[in-house]
């Protein structure tokens, strides 16, 4: 199996991917911060309370296995190149979800990412 032969598969797969590392991440944010006035052991047995905390490693086993599954299909110089958008994904969830600051020079470093994605995207 190729990209040629699944095109569509391969965008789905590819999207699928930012998702569920995106939502892992967001979860594992979420986790944190809410156990956040405890300190050391406290901390983590309040995080593995958390329902968050589960979300994210549920989003990590899906991810692993949607991450192969889209490696599978296109060279693995490609796809690292292209799941590198989950970057910019995961910056702009912090923004509006935790209100993260985006400075000028993140907003720099999102675009990059960006149009690298999208040279990279466009060749493949």
């Amino acid at each position: 199996m190729t990209a040629e032969t699944f095109p569509g598969l391969v965008i789905v797969l590819w999207i699928a991917n930012v998702v569920v590392d995106s939502v892992g991440q967001l979860a594992f944010k979420a986790a944190a911060t809410e156990s956040a006035d405890k300190d050391g052991l406290a901390h983590w047995i309040e995080m593995s309370r958390r329902p968050w905390l589960w979300l994210g490693i549920g989003c990590y086993v899906m991810e692993f296995v949607v991450w192969l599954a889209f490696l599978s299909l296109v060279p693995l110089s490609q796809g690292v190149l292209l799941g590198s958008i989950n970057i910019v994904a995961i910056m702009l969830a912090g923004r509006f979800f935790f209100a993260e600051k985006l400075t000028p020079l993140r907003v720099l470093g999102i675009s990059l990412i960006s149009i690298g994605v999208a040279v990279v995207g466009i060749q493949a």
